[in-house]
Formats: C-alpha cells, structure tokens, sequence
C-alpha cells in the first residue's frame, strides 16, 4: 500500500504523471493533477520520474499484524 500526495503548489498542471500512471491514478482538474485513484498505486514511481515540478511524493505504507 502507499500513500501518494500531489503539492498543488509545486503542480504545473502539465499532465505527465496522467500519462504515465499505468493504473490512472491522476487525472487533471482545475489546472492542477489529482489523485482519484489511490488505491490503484502499485509504487512505481514513474509519476516522480515525469514530474519535472518535483510535486509529487509515493511512500510505501507497511502494515504489521500484531
């Protein structure tokens, strides 16, 4: 699981990472990316690698069992 956060400050609304989430977790509204598909993450990274902004940050969640 992981928790993916897009800075709407940083985001120039240029689209990259929507192109190039293989699974759709962004999509553009009001100029800026958002996350609508968290759930769908598989961490990849591939949205990090795109944004040239460096507006969006993917950390692994690690569930323990107690």
């Amino acid at each position: 699981m992981y928790k993916v956060e897009v800075n709407a400050e940083k985001c120039d609304g240029c689209g990259r990472c929507v192109d190039v989430c293989p699974v759709l977790a962004f999509e553009l509204q009001g100029g800026k990316s958002v996350l609508v598909n968290a759930e769908e993450c598989l961490g990849c990274e591939c949205c990090i690698a795109f944004c040239e902004e460096w507006a969006i940050t993917v950390e692994e969640i690690c569930l323990v069992d107690h």
